[in-house]
C-alpha cells in the first residue's frame, strides 16, 4: 500500500487526479454546492477564499512535517463549512466537525480512523494557545497562515502572532511583526 508521500509523488508526477482516488476532487465537488448556493456573495467569496485557502495551506505544512497531506487537505476544506452553511459561527469548531463527520460517511471518503483524524482537527483548529496532535497543529497553522496571508497589508490578529511567527520561522522566512 503507497503511503501519502508516494501518492502526492505519483500525482505530481502523473498529473491525473484519479491517481489520488478523487476523494479531495469528490469532497470539493460537494463543497461547492454548498458554496455556490449561498445567497451572500461575500460570504461565498470568504468561503471560498477561506476553506481552500486553508486547504492548501495545510497540504503545504502537512508535506513539511510529514504529515497525510491527502487528510490535511481534507480537514482544510471543512473545517469551517459549518459557519458558511449554517451562517452562523457560534460554537463552529463542534458544529463543523459533526457536519464534516456527516459529510465524510455520506461520500463514504474516509476509514472510521481517518475520520475521526479529521474530525479532532477540526473540533480542536480555534484552540491556537494549546497543543494537540501533529495532525491537529496542521489544520491550526494552516488557520492561522491563511489569515495572515489574506491580506498581508492588514495586522497580525494578537492571538495569532506566537504561531505565525513560528511558521515565518519554519519555513525560513526572516520577517518579525
Amino acid at each position: 500500500m503507497e503511503n501519502h508521500i508516494e501518492k502526492i509523488q505519483k500525482y505530481l508526477h502523473n498529473g491525473r487526479t484519479e491517481d489520488m482516488d478523487n476523494r479531495i476532487e469528490g469532497l470539493r465537488k460537494y463543497i461547492d454546492e454548498i458554496l455556490i448556493n449561498m445567497n451572500d456573495t461575500q460570504e461565498r467569496r470568504c468561503g471560498y477564499l477561506h476553506l481552500y485557502g486553508v486547504s492548501q495551506a495545510c497540504a503545504m505544512i502537512a508535506l513539511k512535517r510529514n504529515q497525510d497531506v491527502e487528510l490535511a487537505t481534507i480537514a482544510g476544506m471543512l473545517h469551517d463549512l459549518y459557519s458558511y452553511k449554517a451562517m452562523n459561527t457560534e460554537n463552529h469548531t463542534e458544529h463543523s466537525a459533526v457536519l464534516a463527520r456527516q459529510i465524510l460517511e455520506e461520500l463514504s471518503l474516509t476509514t472510521d480512523n481517518e475520520t475521526d483524524l479529521i474530525c479532532s482537527a477540526i473540533r480542536n483548529h480555534s484552540s491556537k494557545a494549546t497543543t494537540h496532535s501533529a495532525f491537529d497543529e496542521v489544520l491550526k497553522d494552516a488557520d492561522v497562515l491563511q489569515h495572515c496571508l489574506y491580506n498581508p497589508l492588514f495586522p497580525v490578529m494578537e492571538h495569532e502572532k506566537c504561531r505565525f511567527q513560528n511558521l515565518l520561522t519554519e519555513f525560513g522566512i526572516s520577517p518579525t511583526l
